[in-house]
């Protein structure tokens, strides 16, 4: 599994699989998908949505990355501080989109989305633990 700075499951997640493996009509599925519960609106040219990784963005919505970054760890799960206030404010986020999701999406867009999203607490609690 790839775990993002914030828990996020790369291995999962659209936007990634379809950028590193290449198919354009995968990435603007997932380009679309997320427009359609109103992330990444701004991104209307499949080139600019491709992700491969935490390194792409310049700085994480929840600020975990440049906290990870400074502390050289791979993510949140692996620091000794582990849950911070803010990581707990990225659940808390996180856990907004878990309920407002269920409205918008399909069952099997939600199911995508549990696993590449929702999971970032169970991701990290299982990295911690293990360290």
């Amino acid at each position: 599994m790839n775990i993002a700075y914030c828990g996020d499951n790369c291995s999962a997640c659209p936007r990634y699989i379809a950028t590193i493996t290449g198919n354009q009509e995968k990435l603007i599925e997932a380009m679309n998908l997320s427009k359609k519960v109103g992330w990444n609106l701004e991104k209307n040219d499949p080139e600019l949505f491709k992700c491969t990784g935490c390194e792409d963005i310049e700085s994480c919505e929840y600020g975990v990355k440049e906290c990870c970054m400074e502390n050289n760890i791979d993510n949140c799960g692996q620091c000794r501080s582990y849950p911070c206030p803010l990581i707990e404010k990225a659940f808390e986020i996180t856990q907004g989109y878990v309920e407002k999701f269920k409205d918008l999406l399909t069952p099997e867009e939600y199911k995508v989305y549990r696993q590449a999203y929702f999971l970032k607490k169970n991701n990290l609690d299982s990295i911690h633990n293990n360290t």
